[in-house]
């Protein structure tokens, strides 16, 4: 008995699919959100290293609210594996491919104080967040509202996140 396989494009890096974003436009929007994604994998886990690691009298305040942001971005990493999987793409959500091409800069292992760790965290957020804002333009300009709603939704989670980490660090003088 012969099985309908659909068969992934190699041009394109495409399953076939009724989805009407022109062809050309689905292949660029895939490499673009897959970059976002291996970004978001590798902010997800940049999250918990800080959840796990953090020290000092802020400890509680900040495990939790690292964690928090470890939970969010969760939920961003898995929308946008959808959005990529709903053009027929094929959503490269490994850690290994996430690790080679994040556009993060490498979270610092070593530190542990509270402050320090306000300061790296924020630093990725903002790091992702200025990534996430070039898709909404790179969405926009392939004409596709769609995707550029969906990271729209995805900046405003994530400048929010920033400015609770930012609080952490902001007194008045």
């Amino acid at each position: 008995m012969k099985q309908n396989v659909a068969i992934i494009d190699e041009a394109t890096d495409l399953y076939p699919t009724e989805n009407t974003i022109s062809v050309d436009h689905r292949a660029k929007l895939n490499r673009l959100m897959n970059q976002s994604l291996a970004s978001a994998i590798d902010l997800q886990m940049q999250m918990k290293h800080a959840h796990w690691n953090v020290k000092g009298p802020s400890f509680i305040a900040l495990h939790e609210l690292f964690d928090k942001a470890h939970e969010e971005v969760e939920v961003h990493v898995d929308t946008i594996a959808e959005r990529i999987a709903q053009f027929g793409g094929i959503a490269r959500g490994t850690v290994r491919n996430s690790a080679a091409t994040t556009e993060l800069e490498d979270y610092p292992a070593s530190i542990s104080d509270g402050v320090a760790h306000v300061e790296a965290v924020a630093r990725a957020l903002s790091t992702f967040g200025s990534g996430i804002r070039n898709m909404i333009s790179e969405a926009n300009s392939l004409e596709d509202a769609g995707t550029a709603d969906i990271f729209t939704e995805i900046s405003r989670g994530i400048d929010k996140m920033l400015w609770f980490v930012e609080a952490h660090a902001q007194a008045a003088n």
